[in-house]
């Protein structure tokens, strides 16, 4: 075998947040850390709304330079085309700049002596008795790194992956998005139907002024639905052209059956450790980026990189997010069957009822904790009907997430 060969403590395979979260903290402890970038910059447009809740940003201290705007309302508009307007009193949601997000992040990483290399296509990732070797090419040149231990947080369907004992993605969906030029479009508006596209939901999120992200997620026909969404959008002149560019990325609904062997671990999307009912993937990835780095510290450190010895992140995150990411799943599962009349008549439901006020009154309640919400509707009888008796998941009921800050 021929080409470069070098040794670190860590590699990282990708260079979005995630990857740059765990680089960061595993840098700043002293490790000889390498990121591995399949991208040549990551100045590149993301297929990624953005959005975050004022408790990410305040958790991980993410800088107003990096945020288009910050919102606290948002327009739920359903098949009747009747709008449902949510808001709270005091912001809720920021919009990041994904690219400059990404850069900012992968800065701070390198600050604290991170090495980053772009441009390098993964193929392969073999672990021997003491060390792990990362093949890849580079301008056609094969290249191979060992490490101590391998991250994986290279985003939906990492082929790396395969093979390596982990267990596949149980369920996913695609996401299509375009960034758009808008006249008057100054909240977020998410649009439901099977005429906008079956059994999800398509949104239109302003980023600087005249300026928004148009998106949607299926399992099927993908571009197709955006398109007929974005020609609506053209119709009632919320949108000025159809003619923009489409970006695309994969979304799983389940995580992954193991996110940890040995001399590996796998964090953020391509673990499955996203939302199942909104796609947002930010939060929930740096903070199982944080659990896999102090994990690994304590692992360097004792010198031992076994399963074992990993299982620890495993157990960490799964605590933190398995609640929410079951009841979610099961959330979106129980929409999926829905019909637009049932959709409907949710919504009215929604409205007359006074449930929305009610959230709207409860601090507690959080833009990323959905489970809470999931189970204050879901418990009521007024919604029985609307759902249909569909069993539900384990310990659904209404009580502060683990996650939370108390």
């Amino acid at each position: 075998m021929t080409g470069k060969s070098d040794s670190y403590d860590v590699i990282v395979v990708g260079a979005g947040p995630v990857g740059s979260q765990v680089a960061y903290k595993l840098a700043d402890k002293g490790y000889n850390v390498v990121v591995l970038e399949r991208k040549e910059n990551l100045n590149g447009v993301v297929c990624c709304t953005g959005l975050v809740s004022w408790e990410c940003v305040d958790e991980f201290s993410i800088p107003e330079e990096v945020i288009y705007r910050w919102v606290n309302s948002a327009k739920l508009i359903p098949p009747s085309g009747k709008p449902l307007r949510i808001w709270r009193d005091v912001l809720q949601v920021a919009v990041l700049n994904r690219s400059a997000f990404n850069d900012l992040w992968a800065k701070r990483a390198r600050k604290a002596g991170a090495e980053y290399l772009f441009d390098i296509d993964v193929r392969a990732i073999e672990r021997g008795r003491k060390r792990t070797k990362v093949i890849a090419f580079s301008h056609g040149e094969m290249m191979t790194l060992q490490g101590r231990v391998v991250v994986v947080t290279t985003g939906f369907g990492a082929h790396l992956l395969g093979g390596l004992g982990l267990g596949g993605v149980g369920d996913f969906v695609m996401g299509v998005q375009a960034e758009v030029e808008t006249k008057g479009v100054d909240e977020v508006e998410v649009y439901f139907g099977n005429e906008i596209v079956p059994a999800f939901f398509a949104w239109l999120v302003p980023t600087l002024p005249g300026k928004a992200l148009v998106g949607l997620l299926s399992r099927y026909n993908t571009p197709s639905y955006l398109r007929k969404f974005l020609a609506s959008l053209v119709t009632t002149g919320k949108v000025q052209s159809a003619d923009v560019k489409f970006t695309y990325g994969g979304m799983p609904l389940k995580p992954l059956p193991h996110t940890h062997s040995d001399k590996l671990l796998v964090v953020g999307t391509a673990a499955g450790q996203v939302k199942p009912i909104t796609g947002g993937g930010i939060y929930f990835g740096l903070i199982c980026a944080d659990i896999a780095a102090n994990t690994l510290h304590r692992a360097l450190e004792a010198d031992n990189l076994s399963a074992t010895s990993l299982s620890g992140y495993e157990r960490a995150w799964r605590r933190k997010l398995g609640r929410e990411l079951t009841t979610g799943y099961w959330a979106r599962r129980i929409y999926e069957m829905l019909g637009d009349r049932q959709v409907d008549r949710v919504f009215k439901l929604l409205e007359s009822s006074g449930m929305i006020e009610e959230l709207r009154q409860a601090e507690e309640l959080t833009f990323d904790w959905h489970a809470d919400i999931i189970a204050r509707v879901t418990g009521r009888k007024l919604f029985a009907k609307a759902f249909g008796s569909v069993k539900k998941p384990f310990n659904l009921k209404t009580v502060p997430s683990p996650a939370r800050k108390q």
